[in-house]
């Protein structure tokens, strides 16, 4: 059968025995983009990423939504994703994906003039203790800090995210060396608004915003993912808010189909980006469901269009 979309997910939620608040939102937020897919005439699956027995030559696209364990296995992942890209064609775009799984991208943005956090990227296998990237960090920025935050290039759901002071680097020093014999890891500075605050989560589509969401972290954490005890409020942006986030997804290579942008107040008081989702991010549909419509017209079009 041939499909014109099908919507990516991850083994644990193509048909769950057990259900609870989690993977019922994931459903439901599946079950509407295919609902709105369906009304509007584009015929849509769901299946998961690693589907052995799916031809992936039999749909025009494939839409990542919940393939939450690809950072888990990000070889077996990377793998699917090449040979996958040369069958079918992604929603957002593989380049686009190429450029945002990756938080070197934030550095790219910073050089375009979106306000980011403080942050030094220590690569793969660079020689560093702990110590050492906190000192080279505040001489890079003329700084300080002492509070910081420790977190993968690559990664999701807060995965390997630690929140440390300066004089406990010791404590955490044998945990960076591992991590970065393996992979690139940013070390940024704290930001304390996050904590009294939240985090805003702004989803636009074609750069068009749609709706936005409050993120809280629970009392005595830092982490605002619901995986940890945050809450989820609906929110009401203010212009200057919208704004920022529409420059950010127009400074990305290509303006994406859909996008979470992730913004807080920084240290001093401006507004920061946090992360620039449009690989797979939670988009909150079933807050706004409207949102799942107008994702379904842009597919369309973007189907419509390479028909013509």
């Amino acid at each position: 059968m041939q499909f014109d979309v099908v919507v990516l997910t991850d083994p644990r939620y193509l048909n769950p025995k057990d259900g609870n608040i989690y993977i019922d939102n994931v459903l439901l937020e599946d079950q509407l983009v295919l609902e709105a897919l369906d009304a509007i005439g584009v015929k849509a699956t769901r299946k998961t990423w690693d589907d052995p027995k799916f031809d992936w030559s039999t749909t025009k696209y494939a839409l990542f939504r919940a393939t939450w364990d690809y950072f888990d296995r990000f070889e077996e992942f990377s793998q699917w994703y090449q040979n996958t890209s040369k069958l079918t064609q992604f929603i957002n775009s593989k380049e686009l994906i190429d450029w945002n799984i990756d938080k070197h991208y934030l550095k790219e943005l910073e050089s375009k003039g979106i306000n980011i956090p403080n942050t030094l990227i220590v690569e793969t296998g660079e020689p560093l203790d702990l110590a050492q990237a906190i000192d080279k960090f505040n001489r890079s920025f003329s700084l300080d800090c002492e509070d910081f935050v420790l977190k993968p290039c690559i990664s999701g759901g807060a995965r390997h995210t630690y929140r440390f002071h300066k004089s406990e680097w010791e404590k955490h020093d044998n945990t960076f060396k591992e991590l970065v014999a393996q992979e690139a890891m940013m070390l940024q500075e704290f930001q304390h608004n996050i904590v009294s605050d939240g985090e805003i989560s702004l989803m636009l589509f074609n750069g068009q915003y749609t709706h936005s969401v409050l993120k809280v972290a629970k009392s005595g954490d830092f982490r605002v993912q619901d995986d940890f005890g945050g809450s989820v409020h609906n929110y009401t942006p203010s212009e200057e808010e919208i704004k920022f986030a529409q420059r950010v997804v127009e400074a990305a290579p290509e303006l994406p189909t859909y996008a979470r942008v992730d913004i807080f107040k920084d240290n001093d008081g401006n507004w920061a980006l946090a992360e620039l989702e449009i690989f797979e991010p939670e988009l909150w549909f079933r807050n706004h469901p409207k949102a799942a419509s107008i994702l379904a017209h842009a597919i369309k079009e973007g189907i419509t269009t390479e028909s013509a």
